[in-house]
């Protein structure tokens, strides 16, 4: 670094750099490659106001201390409506006279107003490596020019990087927009918002209208502070799938060692930004992102930052600071419409930015089509505000979208006249749903399933690439492309021009509205089923398997615009049950839930009312509904399946037959154990008479009985059910498919149930170990083995890790599922007992109330879940001091629990427990050991003499008969309890400490999922 050093010590340069805002990266290096010569430097960006004359605001630059060094370039002067011979004379009057105090370099090949021969000669840096750059300005400005260390030619220090090198990992970003307009406000504001944010709070949204240009701006700002960055990854956001696909492929970008498997790439990549290792410096672009409760808790957190564009306010709610895009100003506009359409004068730039109300996308499409087209502008204004010849019929109003309409429909006539193939191939794009667009798709539709026109664009290559490249030259569509960013181009060239090198487009939302009303209904039934025969033909036809999600992630959104949902085409009905299959299975319940919602509105109105098919939407429907907690409507929707579909059908229909699964598991939600257990063996009968003890059906619902057993406390019962499942799903389905992977963990909770802790957690490591590399981290399924394993950690003694476990769980099931799902209601309601029990009091009572609150709105105040739920904060209310309020809630709690469950279930023992435990407190011993000698009988008979329970329960006997002064009984029954805590969990678990001295005991409901 010593050939960077200035050497005359005795006078320390003063230089304030000049620069057009494209030119940052530029401005940036040459400030880094200053200081290291021990310059002063400020950065100064040229944009001055229209309305200042240009001598003027040349003249403001030596108002500054020092040298004035300009970066010149096509941009510089461009900047606003000013002609070249303005900047001729400017340049002669304020420069020429003023040459000691101006210097320029030339980062440009474009050619530039002849009197910048003022600035005596400029240093050309445009085409040359750092090293000869750094050469070149140092002479220029008479600093050593002693080449620099070549650790330090591209900013490898803390400096900025060369403007020519990229980031050292750059994926996904688009290429550079050449004719990139104004914007100098959000990118300044956008970059310090960033800059000045704490660690892990660094994110932007811009936000703003189809159209207005978020995307852009967005390139832009990775282009112009991208050298601030050493990883800069741009992901389409447009829905969950793709950005977490997209966010996996970075982890080989990376470097990081991980598996094949999908979610275990997306957790390295996450963990990777969230510690800044490798790189501290990145920058993650989510594009399109308009639905943030889809994809917010995707977002990456860490050392670097995040910049997102979306459409939708409701990232406000997400943590991110919003800036909003607006419509160009005028002046944006005429020089935008003027690097667009040279042939246009800023007068007619005027006129044309007024009638399309500065919409930037607008005025590029329409700049476009008029850059070669000899129709005269004014021409084109009247017949945008006449609507004369327009197809859409639609005229200017003040409604913005209806003037993009009325602008678009030109584009599309002209496209129509030169270019029928575009049009067609447009009109192909139109019935997928806006956003990306899988081209490649269409290439597997059977040519007999095509009319003869589009046959021959899809199998024509020549006809297909000069179509797709008309759309992009009009800027109709954009490639989708994640380009190397090397400014050489990778993509293929056809007859008019280049041709992208990708199968998917970007067709933007208002082009994909103005191309459908556009179309007759002849054209739009062609157009359409052909879209549909694409995606039937794209159906991997398995959504149980975990390798084929990204596939279906990808056709899922086109599902409704295409159509699909009204065909009447098997082929398309399977795709959409299959969508739903794997909707359900991948945890993307609400998005399941919309799409039955839509299908069944549809298909009652091409099939009608009383149509079987629609018995079939409605079991997924339910399925799916139950996973959200809708438990009430999926059981009547059930009941509704069996006795309409069943008296036509018969009951040996297999929908009918899933119904009363489906009936089972409603009534487990709902509390109602022993009537759901007759409906799971109604089910398993009938499965095993039509399909066989080997079928999967067969096998979930053996699955399902032993959840029933399990609600009712019959754990052991459970247990021996769920190994047996487990065997045969092992031998029908292999180990790492997810329903066997399930089995696993029903064995592992059923374990931990009967306090055989050890031995469940260490099947529980295993399991979530699995279920992370199959489903990904984020699957609820994951999540549920997750949450097992912290409670086998807490009851096997890792009280901490348990805690730290069941926080980030908290957080992650209410950003995935949201605040009601089932799954976070039970983790909020397992933290706050450990919460308790490590003494952070004030937020037990918190999570628990909110977890009490919530259940006693959704499931009512007689639900086991309710009961459960308001015996634990009884016990921090006992905790905190307030013993009467809790000891009324308890005995309540009590009543209730032997009232819909009876006195034998396990959670009606605790909760007699803990209530014999408190009359203890209230020195009621003849009734507190009444009660714990009847729960010890109880508790043994049901549980067995060796259950942790039982045996808390007769430390809570030994402490009451004490109170009584019947030592010699208590001390028998407590060397009875210790002894049987010692063999079943050892000298040092944390229970046997705790019965050693004394401590008071207790027992905490947890809720299991049905």
């Amino acid at each position: 670094m010593a050939g960077l050093r200035r050497t005359t010590p005795a006078e320390r340069q003063r230089i304030t750099i000049s620069f057009a805002g494209f030119n940052r990266p530029w401005a940036a290096w040459i400030a880094d490659r200053l200081e290291q010569h021990g310059c002063d430097v400020a950065l100064q960006r040229w944009d001055p106001a229209t309305e200042i004359p240009l001598v003027e605001a040349l003249s403001d630059l030596l108002l500054t201390e020092g040298r004035v060094l300009v970066i010149l370039s096509d941009w510089y002067f461009q900047m606003g409506p000013r002609s070249t011979e303005e900047w001729n004379q400017a340049l002669r009057a304020v420069v020429a006279p003023n040459q000691r105090r101006f210097a320029a370099v030339s980062v440009t090949s474009a050619a530039l107003p002849p009197a910048v021969a003022a600035f005596g000669g400029a240093a050309e840096l445009w085409g040359v490596g750092a090293r000869e750059a750094h050469r070149r300005l140092s002479h220029l400005l008479g600093l050593d020019g002693r080449e620099a260390d070549s650790s330090t030619t591209v900013g490898l220090r803390s400096g900025a990087r060369f403007p020519y090198d990229q980031p050292r990992v750059w994926g996904g970003v688009p290429r550079r927009n050449i004719r990139f307009t104004g914007r100098e406000t959000t990118l300044q504001t956008v970059y310090q918002r960033l800059s000045e944010a704490d660690p892990g709070t660094a994110v932007v949204t811009l936000l703003g209208m189809s159209g207005v240009g978020k995307t852009q701006a967005a390139a832009e700002y990775v282009h112009r502070f991208g050298s601030a960055y050493d990883v800069v990854w741009w992901v389409p956001a447009d829905t969950r799938g793709t950005l977490r696909q997209r966010l996996a492929e970075l982890a080989p970008a990376l470097g990081l060692t991980t598996g094949i498997e999908y979610g275990e790439r997306l957790r390295a990549v996450r963990d990777a930004l969230r510690r800044g290792d490798p790189y501290a410096r990145w920058l993650l672009v989510l594009d399109g992102a308009d639905d943030p409760g889809a994809i917010a808790d995707l977002v990456p957190t860490g050392t670097g930052h995040v910049l997102i564009t979306s459409q939708n306010r409701e990232w406000g709610e997400h943590n991110t600071t919003l800036w909003e895009v607006p419509v160009y100003d005028r002046d944006e506009s005429i020089a935008f419409v003027r690097r667009r359409a040279r042939r246009i004068s800023t007068t007619e730039a005027d006129a044309l930015a007024e009638a399309l109300e500065d919409l930037p996308l607008a005025l590029d499409q329409t700049a476009g089509a008029l850059s070669d087209s000899p129709m005269p502008v004014t021409e084109y204004i009247e017949l945008l505000r006449s609507g004369a010849d327009i197809e859409m019929g639609l005229r200017v109003s003040t409604a913005f979208p209806m003037t993009y309409l009325t602008a678009f429909s030109i584009v599309l006539n002209r496209l129509r006249e030169t270019e029928p193939a575009a049009v067609d191939l447009l009109r192909l794009c139109a019935w997928f749903a806006p956003g990306p667009v899988p081209l490649r798709l269409l290439r597997d539709v059977p040519a007999r399933d095509l009319p003869e026109r589009l046959a021959h664009l899809i199998d024509n290559p020549l006809l297909w690439n000069a179509a797709l490249s008309k759309l992009v030259q009009y800027s109709v569509i954009r490639p989708d492309d994640p380009g190397d960013g090397d400014g050489e181009g990778g993509g293929r060239h056809g007859q008019d021009g280049p041709v992208p090198d990708t199968e998917t487009i970007h067709l933007h939302r208002m082009v994909h509205q103005a191309v459908r009303a556009g179309m007759s209904e002849a054209d739009s039934d062609t157009f359409s089923r052909v879209v549909r025969r694409a995606l039937a033909a794209a159906d991997p036809r398995r959504p149980d398997d975990t390798r084929l999600w990204s596939r279906y992630a990808e056709l899922v959104p086109h599902l409704e615009a295409s159509g699909a949902l009204r065909s009447t085409h098997p082929e398309t009905r399977r795709l959409v049950f299959n969508s739903l299959t794997y909707l359900y299975r991948s945890g993307e319940y609400r998005a399941g839930i919309q799409l039955a919602e839509a299908a069944d509105a549809a298909w009652r109105e091409v099939y009608g009312e009383d149509d079987p098919l629609l018995w079939e939407l409605a079991s997924q429907h339910t399925t799916l509904l139950r996973a959200v907690g809708e438990y009430t409507r999926t059981e009547r929707m059930n009941r509704e399946i069996i006795d309409k579909l069943g008296a036509v059908r018969g009951p040996k229909d297999l929908v009918v037959v899933r119904a009363h699964g489906g009936l089972a598991a409603d009534l487990r939600g709902l509390g109602r154990y022993e009537e759901a257990l007759l409906q799971d063996r109604r089910a398993l009968e009938l499965y095993q008479e039509l399909v066989g003890d080997g079928d999967v059906r067969t096998l979930n619902t053996r699955n399902n009985i032993a959840v029933t057993l399990r609600l009712l406390g019959r754990y052991a019962e459970a247990l021996e059910l769920d190994r047996k499942t487990l065997e045969m799903r092992r031998e029908v389905l292999r180990s790492r498919n997810p329903w066997t992977l399930s089995s696993e963990l029903s064995c592992a909770l059923d374990l931990r149930l009967l306090g055989r802790y050890e031995e469940a957690l260490s099947l529980q490591e295993r399991n979530v170990e699995s279920h992370r590399l199959v489903l990904g981290p984020d699957n609820p399924r994951t999540l549920t083995t997750e949450l097992n394993l912290a409670l086998c950690q807490h009851r096997t003694g890792d009280r901490a890790g348990s805690r730290a476990l069941l926080a980030r769980l908290l957080e992650r099931t209410e950003a995935v599922l949201g605040e009601e799902a089932p799954l976070h209601l039970k983790v909020a309601t397992d933290f706050s007992f450990v919460h308790r029990e490590t003494g952070d009091l004030d937020q037990a009572r918190e999570i628990g109330e909110f977890a009490l609150g919530s259940y006693r709105r959704l499931l009512g105040d007689r639900h086991p879940y309710t009961i459960g739920a308001g015996a634990n904060h009884a016990l921090v209310l006992r905790v905190v001091g307030e013993r009467r309020e809790a000891q009324w809630l308890i005995e309540r709690s009590l009543e209730e629990m032997t009232a819909v469950l009876g006195p034998d279930h396990p959670w009606t023992l605790g909760i007699a427990l803990n209530t014999a435990v408190g009359r203890n407190l209230e020195d009621d011993l003849e009734r507190a050991a009444e009660l714990s000698r009847d729960t010890v009988r109880r508790a043994a008979a049901s549980l067995g003499h060796e259950h942790p329970l039982t045996l808390t329960c007769q430390l809570a006997l030994a402490s009451d008969l004490r109170g009584l002064r019947h030592r010699q009984e208590a001390d028998q029954v407590e060397e009875a309890a210790l002894n049987g805590l010692i063999a079943s969990l050892g000298t040092h678990h944390t229970h046997t400490v705790a019965a050693r001295s004394r401590s008071r005991v207790h027992w905490d409901f947890e809720p299991l999922l049905p």
